[in-house]
């Protein structure tokens, strides 16, 4: 029995990386799933901005906090706005793999 002493010590030493690594590929996801949902607002504030006669894409990017304004795109095309967006990432080709796009359209008015 004083053969174990310490085993338990051993085996959440070797199960740290795995648990950080599951941490941050979850957190990551969660990051991911936020820009979509940031994403979706801009393009809509961009539809309703095309709408009454502004700009979409100024509206599209004043939607978003300060943190995107650098990994935004928007394309307006038609009636149709369009916003990729990179979630935050430690690393930059992860975000790039994981990037979100949402367009949101209006029609004009009859």
């Amino acid at each position: 029995m004083g053969e174990e002493r310490g085993q338990a010590s051993v085996e959440v030493v070797a199960a740290l990386p795995a648990l950080l690594l599951t941490a941050i590929v979850a957190l990551q996801l969660l990051a991911a799933g936020y820009a979509m949902t940031l994403a979706d607002g801009a393009a809509e504030a961009g539809a309703l901005a095309l709408a009454s006669g502004g700009s979409a894409a100024a509206a599209a990017r004043g939607a978003l906090p300060g943190w995107a304004a650098e990994d935004v795109a928007v394309a307006v095309e038609g009636g149709t706005v369009t916003v990729r967006l990179l979630p935050p990432s430690p690393l930059r080709s992860l975000a790039d793999r994981l990037a979100v796009t949402s367009s949101a359209s209006v029609r004009p008015a009859r």
